[in-house]
């Protein structure tokens, strides 16, 4: 028997609402890359991909969000967007908080990033009951997720918060299950899927 999806959801695949969903991610993720400028200025080539993090992330959403305006799906593109979103979203919240911690003040532009990337991670939770992705494809996400903490952690490409240098193994930790429980969350949106009996694809 097909779940029903509660009333309050429906809104959120709404066209208009789909389209200023996209606009915003979309100038979102331009100006995220562009933040990252001077650590991509002198990043190693091998790893520009796995450094601007967040704007990658939002990247995928927007994609996933373009493809559900013209009603479609691209099942690893959602997978790597709830991961990533989720991940990168509240990672970003808790190193301002804990910069807040050291510094005792981060700024508007510091509670700015906070309350972007919380937004990050919220709009990736509530989409739960739409993504349209396997196993597969979360397996794929996993793997992409943490290599890109190994890039980080251990080739030292994490974004860089100068105040916290000095917890920089703490922070790797934390990342890494951070991801796992990410993973976890994608691999409960398939399962919540197939439960509702919308499911489209099993990639």
């Amino acid at each position: 028997m097909k779940g029903k999806l509660p009333v309050f959801t429906e809104w959120l695949m709404y066209r208009p609402f789909l389209l200023l969903l996209f606009t915003v991610n979309l100038f979102g993720t331009i100006y995220g890359y562009i933040w990252y400028g001077g650590q991509l200025a002198i990043t190693d080539p091998i790893f520009l991909v796995f450094v601007p993090d967040s704007p990658t992330a939002s990247l995928f959403f927007t994609i996933a969000v373009g493809f559900w305006l013209f009603g479609k799906h691209a099942p690893l593109i959602e997978a790597l967007a709830v991961v990533t979103l989720v991940k990168y979203g509240l990672w970003a919240v808790v190193m301002n908080l804990l910069t807040l911690a050291e510094l005792g003040s981060i700024g508007w532009m510091g509670w700015m990033l906070v309350v972007s990337h919380f937004a990050m991670a919220v709009q990736a939770i509530l989409y739960l009951p739409f993504y349209r992705f396997g196993f597969l494809s979360v397996g794929i996400a996993a793997v992409w997720t943490l290599h890109n903490d190994v890039i980080d952690y251990v080739f030292g490409q994490m974004p860089i918060y100068r105040v916290l240098e000095q917890h920089a193994n703490e922070i790797g930790y934390f990342t890494f299950w951070l991801s796992v429980a990410c993973i976890l969350i994608a691999g409960f949106a398939v399962k919540f899927s197939r439960q509702q009996g919308q499911s489209i694809d099993h990639s």
